[in-house]
């Protein structure tokens, strides 16, 4: 049998030049869809910080400075954790009820807003700065930084 010698009807250098321009649309793709992520961080970072804005994060030592001007200290983790330990004076309202639970919280004091690490007080403050409360706060990395400094908890139920 003769085999039959196919010829392409591209000319020498185009086949290169079709591989350089799938690989340029390629490359482009890809900056297409690295900059679109950019802008959806971007826009999430935007979004998060105005939520956020009026909310001030404060240390264990401006939280006790806070505490000994009677700032009202509402603590939102949960029954087993407050059990466990707390700050003396707090009140617990878990995250999770604190909406149903607004009307126990003054509008007259500064409300310090406590958890375990910093994350549940944030979104608690933001919910509250949402509902009105004006003169909110929390304290930044929760209790755990607040023992880290040297300052007291309660053992066990108040």
């Amino acid at each position: 049998m003769a085999r039959k010698h196919v010829h392409s009807t591209k000319q020498p250098g185009e086949a290169a030049r079709s591989k350089k321009q799938k690989k340029r649309k390629r490359s482009l793709t890809w900056l297409w869809v690295g900059l679109a992520a950019l802008l959806i961080v971007g826009v999430g970072i935007f979004l998060l910080a105005s939520q956020t804005a009026g909310i001030t994060a404060l240390s264990p030592a401006q939280t006790q400075a806070k505490i000994q001007q009677g700032a009202f200290l509402l603590d939102v983790r949960t029954q087993d954790e407050y059990n466990q330990s707390h700050l003396k004076g707090s009140m617990l309202i878990p995250l999770d009820q604190l909406s149903e639970q607004l009307d126990k919280l003054p509008r007259d004091k500064d409300i310090v807003v406590i958890c375990h690490s910093g994350a549940r007080s944030l979104s608690a403050a933001v919910l509250l700065q949402q509902k009105g409360f004006k003169r909110v706060s929390y304290l930044e990395g929760g209790l755990i930084a607040w023992q880290a400094a040297g300052y007291p908890l309660q053992a066990g139920n108040p």
